[in-house]
Protein backbone atom coordinates (compact mmCIF):
# COMPACT_ATOMS: atom_id res chain seq x y z
CA UNK A 1 0.00 0.00 0.00
CA UNK A 2 1.51 3.48 -0.76
CA UNK A 3 1.72 6.30 1.39
CA UNK A 4 -0.85 8.13 -0.38
CA UNK A 5 -3.53 5.01 -0.19
CA UNK A 6 -2.38 4.70 3.47
CA UNK A 7 -3.31 8.63 4.02
CA UNK A 8 -6.38 8.76 1.77
CA UNK A 9 -9.98 8.72 3.76
CA UNK A 10 -11.29 10.18 6.26
CA UNK A 11 -9.01 12.03 8.86
CA UNK A 12 -10.55 13.90 12.05
CA UNK A 13 -8.79 16.87 14.34
CA UNK A 14 -8.55 16.04 17.59
CA UNK A 15 -11.24 17.91 18.56
CA UNK A 16 -13.34 15.45 16.37
CA UNK A 17 -11.99 12.68 17.66
CA UNK A 18 -12.63 13.72 21.43
CA UNK A 19 -16.00 15.09 20.51
CA UNK A 20 -16.86 11.59 18.79
CA UNK A 21 -15.50 9.39 21.36
CA UNK A 22 -17.96 11.75 24.09
CA UNK A 23 -20.77 11.08 21.53
CA UNK A 24 -19.97 7.42 21.52
CA UNK A 25 -20.04 7.15 25.00
CA UNK A 26 -22.91 9.06 25.33
CA UNK A 27 -25.01 6.76 23.20
CA UNK A 28 -23.57 3.76 24.82
CA UNK A 29 -25.15 5.19 28.07
CA UNK A 30 -28.92 5.93 26.77
CA UNK A 31 -28.75 2.99 25.62
CA UNK A 32 -27.72 1.35 28.94
CA UNK A 33 -30.30 2.96 30.60
CA UNK A 34 -32.78 1.61 28.06
CA UNK A 35 -31.95 -1.78 27.74
CA UNK A 36 -30.49 -2.67 31.18
CA UNK A 37 -27.69 -3.72 30.01
CA UNK A 38 -24.64 -2.53 32.38
CA UNK A 39 -21.98 -3.08 29.20
CA UNK A 40 -22.87 -0.76 26.70
CA UNK A 41 -21.61 2.08 28.05
CA UNK A 42 -18.00 0.51 28.85
CA UNK A 43 -18.30 -1.10 25.07
CA UNK A 44 -19.08 2.31 23.48
CA UNK A 45 -16.34 4.24 25.36
CA UNK A 46 -14.00 1.70 23.90
CA UNK A 47 -15.15 1.48 20.49
CA UNK A 48 -15.51 5.31 20.61
CA UNK A 49 -11.79 5.52 21.82
CA UNK A 50 -10.57 2.93 19.22
CA UNK A 51 -11.97 4.80 15.90
CA UNK A 52 -10.99 8.03 17.24
CA UNK A 53 -7.21 6.71 17.72
CA UNK A 54 -7.66 5.13 14.18
CA UNK A 55 -8.49 8.19 12.31
CA UNK A 56 -7.38 11.11 14.44
CA UNK A 57 -4.31 13.23 11.96
CA UNK A 58 -0.97 11.82 13.02
CA UNK A 59 -0.10 15.17 14.47
CA UNK A 60 -3.15 14.98 16.58
CA UNK A 61 -1.87 11.79 18.27
CA UNK A 62 -0.53 13.19 21.47
CA UNK A 63 -3.31 15.25 22.32
CA UNK A 64 -5.61 12.35 21.90
CA UNK A 65 -3.76 9.76 23.80
CA UNK A 66 -4.05 12.07 27.12
CA UNK A 67 -7.54 12.41 26.69
CA UNK A 68 -9.19 9.62 27.14
CA UNK A 69 -9.89 9.16 31.29
CA UNK A 70 -11.02 13.31 30.77
CA UNK A 71 -13.60 12.25 27.84
CA UNK A 72 -15.00 9.52 30.75
CA UNK A 73 -14.91 11.64 33.40
CA UNK A 74 -16.96 14.45 31.80
CA UNK A 75 -19.26 12.07 30.35
CA UNK A 76 -19.91 9.76 33.63
CA UNK A 77 -20.40 13.45 35.88
CA UNK A 78 -23.35 14.79 33.20
CA UNK A 79 -25.04 11.16 32.97
CA UNK A 80 -25.02 11.45 37.14
CA UNK A 81 -25.74 14.81 37.33
CA UNK A 82 -29.06 13.97 35.51
CA UNK A 83 -29.97 11.22 37.33
CA UNK A 84 -29.57 12.80 40.16
CA UNK A 85 -31.95 15.70 39.37
CA UNK A 86 -34.85 13.37 39.67
CA UNK A 87 -33.57 11.85 43.07
CA UNK A 88 -34.92 12.72 46.69
CA UNK A 89 -31.75 13.58 47.58
CA UNK A 90 -29.72 15.20 44.49
CA UNK A 91 -26.02 16.03 46.01
CA UNK A 92 -26.50 12.63 47.75
CA UNK A 93 -27.67 10.87 44.79
CA UNK A 94 -24.77 12.39 42.17
CA UNK A 95 -21.97 11.35 44.55
CA UNK A 96 -23.04 7.57 44.62
CA UNK A 97 -24.01 7.78 41.49
CA UNK A 98 -20.23 9.36 40.64
CA UNK A 99 -18.14 6.65 43.17
CA UNK A 100 -20.27 2.96 41.19
CA UNK A 101 -19.98 4.67 37.63
CA UNK A 102 -16.44 5.13 38.26
CA UNK A 103 -15.81 2.22 39.73
CA UNK A 104 -17.65 -0.10 37.17
CA UNK A 105 -16.25 1.53 34.46
CA UNK A 106 -12.80 1.36 35.58
CA UNK A 107 -11.90 -1.33 34.14
CA UNK A 108 -13.42 -0.10 30.45
CA UNK A 109 -11.63 3.13 31.26
CA UNK A 110 -8.01 1.36 31.79
CA UNK A 111 -8.71 -0.56 28.33
CA UNK A 112 -9.95 1.68 26.19
CA UNK A 113 -6.70 4.07 27.41
CA UNK A 114 -4.42 1.40 26.44
CA UNK A 115 -6.12 1.20 23.04
CA UNK A 116 -5.73 4.32 22.19
CA UNK A 117 -2.04 4.65 23.02
CA UNK A 118 -0.99 0.78 21.49
CA UNK A 119 -2.86 2.22 17.86
CA UNK A 120 -1.90 5.60 18.63
CA UNK A 121 1.97 3.83 19.23
CA UNK A 122 1.66 2.40 15.77
CA UNK A 123 0.68 5.31 13.93
CA UNK A 124 3.79 7.21 15.01
CA UNK A 125 3.23 8.43 18.38
CA UNK A 126 6.69 7.82 19.07
CA UNK A 127 7.53 10.87 16.08
CA UNK A 128 5.41 13.44 17.79
CA UNK A 129 6.86 12.92 20.77
CA UNK A 130 10.34 13.75 19.26
CA UNK A 131 9.00 16.69 17.50
CA UNK A 132 7.47 18.28 20.53
CA UNK A 133 11.11 17.41 22.55
CA UNK A 134 12.35 19.60 19.52
CA UNK A 135 10.34 22.44 19.35
CA UNK A 136 10.93 22.78 23.30
CA UNK A 137 14.31 22.52 22.97
CA UNK A 138 13.78 25.45 20.29
CA UNK A 139 11.95 27.91 22.28
CA UNK A 140 14.00 27.06 25.18
CA UNK A 141 17.09 27.97 23.47
CA UNK A 142 16.05 31.03 21.98
CA UNK A 143 14.83 32.68 25.17
CA UNK A 144 17.80 34.93 26.34
CA UNK A 145 18.90 34.34 30.19
CA UNK A 146 20.31 37.36 32.03
CA UNK A 147 23.71 37.09 33.01
CA UNK A 148 24.85 37.05 36.33
CA UNK A 149 28.44 39.18 37.25
CA UNK A 150 29.78 36.43 40.34
CA UNK A 151 30.50 33.42 37.87
CA UNK A 152 33.63 35.12 36.46
CA UNK A 153 31.79 34.96 32.43
CA UNK A 154 31.92 38.89 32.11
CA UNK A 155 28.46 39.95 32.36
CA UNK A 156 27.25 42.18 34.39
CA UNK A 157 25.13 41.59 36.90
CA UNK A 158 21.43 41.37 36.50
CA UNK A 159 19.41 44.29 37.96
CA UNK A 160 15.57 44.46 38.01
CA UNK A 161 13.88 47.24 36.07
CA UNK A 162 13.72 49.85 38.11
CA UNK A 163 10.49 51.02 39.25
CA UNK A 164 8.08 52.77 36.87
CA UNK A 165 10.02 51.35 33.66
CA UNK A 166 6.55 50.96 32.00
CA UNK A 167 5.26 54.77 32.63
CA UNK A 168 5.20 56.98 29.63
CA UNK A 169 8.50 59.28 29.95
CA UNK A 170 8.71 62.48 27.88
CA UNK A 171 11.77 63.72 27.12
CA UNK A 172 13.12 67.61 26.37
CA UNK A 173 11.09 70.44 27.13
CA UNK A 174 8.08 71.59 25.35
CA UNK A 175 8.50 73.88 22.11
CA UNK A 176 7.01 77.44 22.59
CA UNK A 177 5.78 79.73 19.84
CA UNK A 178 5.36 76.86 17.55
Amino acid sequence: MSELDRTAGIRLTVRGALAFVLASTLVGSVLQALLGVTALTGVAFVAGCVAAASLVNRRDLLSLVVSPPLVFFVTTAFIEAVRSLFAATPVQAFGLGMYTALSQGAPWLFGGSFLVLVIAWRRGLTRCVRELREELRASKASVPRPRSGGDGSGGTAFAPEPEGYFEPKVYGTPREGQ
